[in-house]
């Protein structure tokens, strides 16, 4: 056949080096569109569980030119050398190069090849860098052998090698940072490389003044697959380092912040890649398009943020909204339609469609945890492609753990909607004589749910599941005193708060207990279920709960909270400080106050009223203020360096002692924005910004430092 003729429309042409990625032809009118009966895979051209196919994607392939059929893609390693390659797709058969060098062979649609011009310059870079530091070092003693916290023990140097002492060091092994520097004394050109101990050149990752060498990498992703990943499944652990650094350099160093965020080998590591991993969030998101993998870096960025002591500074609900954008502008939210959404060509393969699949589910997830947290409206897009039918292809179906957690949440958002998003009242509450009604609806709702979650409700989804019932609980708030059923709700709340809190202390996984890895929504919820103890245990309704099991669950939970932590002075700490600060003014749950003429008071009404389930944390912080900071008795700066002591009846705090594992190295301290190396304080903040009292601390950490006579904190 002689293909597309007619004017306007040029004829694609073929390379046989058989890289080419299929670019459209130019002129034509109506977008690409996938080529069925390809060779190279299979494609998704069929409609999908009745749902037709847009005509813009799937249709009409057969006025396209015939020669175009048999393209082939080659794999990434052919593609990155500008090789010939005879990789097969479907089904998958590596090509004949990467057998006979032993390499990966893989095919990823967001590949791009790196320049060699690029990479020397990083090359000659490092190598003036090392070589700057080689000259510099003097001989130093022996170090022993230490083991880090997953068994992977560091080898001890020999006195007489020069021991590099600066900053890489301590992410490099103790030997591979030696043998790079005996590598370039010796003339070796191997500046972007490290040597392991049997031997091997390995390369390293750097970002900006952060190398990690591969063995301290998997050390990492070793803890984060173990610890952190079972909060949030959305990755796949059988993957090596190296496939995530290629897919998304983003990804792959938010995968090293978070397991550094209770790293002991190294206590320093987070504070010195939360700078250079901001710096690379920003770049890459400013860098469009980006490819979904940015999406999953996003959504473990929301899901552990970094540290920080001030709400004014969390870019975590915006962040949340820029993954769903970008989900949506890449087309995760249509994933068997994907070239609606791209200028490419994109040739999906199974594998990758259910890695779409639950990428775009694990995005609704994490902004739904958001929005509660934060107490604010959703950005979630439930719909078809999130649904439960059973009718749809395998690729549809979501793994049992992603699906238990997005069922989860998607009940939590229809709690929001029924609760706190009235049109019709002005800030959203629900209207009084319906919530009644609604609050019985969204109980058998609940508990359809745990029916039909029954099967998969581990530890970790049990947990999920009673904290959306706390957040649909923590509205009984906003009820009047004189509402019917007032006492009832109120015990209904007690019980969901401890259940809640001995799921949270409890959380198991084939790991042991994992509480002091959680992610920012269940310490948020943890947070508000302390603040939830302190009215009730301080209220008329102490008369009718167990006083005693309550102080002990409260006195857990600012422990737990405080050891949830990981730098001194952070968002966490401060708050338990001022739940302990406000516990111990409110008489420690020492003072019972009778009804008089069988009525309740209205000691629980809330002032905040906007920030839906978590209007209880922002209304307790600004009674703080009001009965502590503006008297003059809550000076949190001092009171964090001697944490208030909840049990102890005295005023004073100083014989509470802190956690150990709270404190940051000797050598640094968190102080007017900045880590300090003497230690000293010079300046007194408030707790919060009296100019936004949301939660707001004058303190910040030094990846947003600008020096002493800073603005806009």
């Amino acid at each position: 056949m002689n293909g597309l003729q007619g004017p306007g429309l040029g004829h694609a042409r073929h390379s046989s080096d058989g890289l080419n990625s299929a670019v459209a032809a130019p002129n034509v009118g109506s977008p690409s569109k996938a080529r069925p009966g390809s060779s190279t895979g299979k494609k998704r051209t069929q409609d999908l569980a009745g749902v037709e196919a847009s005509p813009g994607s799937v249709e009409n392939w057969e006025e396209r030119d015939e020669s175009r059929i048999g393209v082939k893609r080659a794999c990434n390693e052919c593609r990155q050398q500008k090789l010939r390659c005879d990789v097969v797709q479907e089904p998958f058969r590596v090509c004949s190069r990467c057998r006979r060098c032993n390499l990966e062979c893989r095919i990823d649609s967001n590949f791009r090849r790196v320049g060699k011009r690029k990479k020397n310059a990083e090359m000659e870079r490092e190598i003036v860098e090392l070589r700057s530091q080689l000259a510099s070092q003097q001989s130093s003693p022996s170090v022993q052998q230490t083991a880090s916290p997953f068994g992977m023990a560091q080898i001890s140097m020999s006195p007489t090698i020069p021991h590099l002492q600066s900053s890489l060091d301590q992410y490099m092994g103790s030997q591979e940072a030696v043998a790079s520097l005996l590598d370039l004394k010796s003339g070796l050109d191997g500046g972007s490389f490290l040597r392991s101990p049997n031997g091997q050149i390995i390369p390293p990752r750097r970002l900006d003044d952060v190398v990690l060498t591969a063995e301290r990498i998997r050390d990492l992703f070793q803890i984060f697959f173990t610890l952190y990943h079972p909060y949030l499944p959305l990755l796949n652990a059988d993957k090596l380092p190296d496939y995530y650094y290629d897919a998304c350099p983003l990804l792959f160093w938010t995968i090293v912040a978070v397991a550094s965020r209770r790293y002991t080998y190294i206590p320093s590591l987070i504070s010195s890649v939360a700078g250079p991993l901001s710096r690379l969030l920003w770049a890459t998101i400013a860098d469009i398009p980006q490819s979904y993998h940015v999406v999953k870096a996003l959504c473990i960025l929301c899901t552990w943020p970094l540290p920080i002591s001030s709400t004014s500074a969390d870019p975590t609900f915006m962040l949340s909204g820029l993954m769903m954008q970008i989900s949506m502008q890449i087309g995760l939210h249509r994933p068997s339609h994907a070239q609606d959404f791209s200028k490419f060509q994109i040739e999906l393969r199974d594998e990758e469609l259910k890695d779409r699949v639950k990428t775009w589910a694990a995005c609704n997830v994490v902004a739904q945890r958001v929005a509660t947290g934060y107490g604010q409206p959703s950005t979630t897009f439930y719909d078809w492609t999130l649904g439960t039918s059973t009718s749809k292809e395998l690729s549809f179906r979501l793994p049992d753990e992603v699906d238990t957690r997005l069922r989860i949440e998607i009940f939590s958002d229809k709690v929001t909607k029924a609760l706190y998003r009235n049109h019709l009242d002005p800030v959203g509450l629900a209207d009084s004589s319906q919530k009644s009604a609604l609050t019985d609806i969204l109980t058998m709702d609940f508990e359809d749910l745990k029916d039909k979650l029954k099967p998969h409700l581990t530890p970790m989804n049990l947990l999920y599941l009673r904290a959306t019932r706390l957040h649909q609980h923590l509205s009984v708030f906003f009820d009047s005193p004189d509402t019917k059923d007032y006492r009832m709700n109120l015990l209904a709340l007690w019980t969901t708060t401890t259940n809640f809190l001995e799921s949270a202390f409890n959380v198991e996984t084939p790991s042991g207990n994992v509480i002091l890895y959680a992610t920012n929504y269940i310490l948020q919820m943890i947070i508000a279920a302390g603040f939830t103890l302190l009215k009730l245990l301080n209220s008329f309704f102490a008369n009718f709960i167990d006083l005693e099991y309550g102080k002990a669950l409260f006195t857990r939970t600012i422990s737990t909270i405080r050891n949830i932590s990981v730098t001194n002075s952070d968002l966490p700490v401060r708050l338990a400080e001022v739940l302990a600060q406000l516990w111990r003014g409110g008489g420690a749950g020492s003072k019972l106050s009778t009804p008089k003429d069988g009525n309740v008071d209205s000691s629980l009404q809330l002032k905040v009223c906007c920030r839906m389930s978590m209007s209880l944390v922002y209304d307790s912080v600004w009674r703080w203020r009001e009965e502590f900071q503006a008297k003059g008795r809550g000076n949190l700066e001092s009171a964090l360096k001697n944490p208030t002591n909840p049990d102890s009846a005295a005023d004073s705090s100083a014989s509470s002692v802190m956690d150990p594992t709270l404190t940051l190295p000797p050598s640094s301290t968190i102080l007017g924005g900045a880590i300090t190396p003497n230690g000293e304080s010079t300046y007194e903040y408030e707790v919060f910004d009296p100019l936004n009292w949301m939660l707001d601390g004058l303190v910040d950490f030094p990846y947003s430092f600008t020096g002493p006579g800073m603005s806009g904190l």
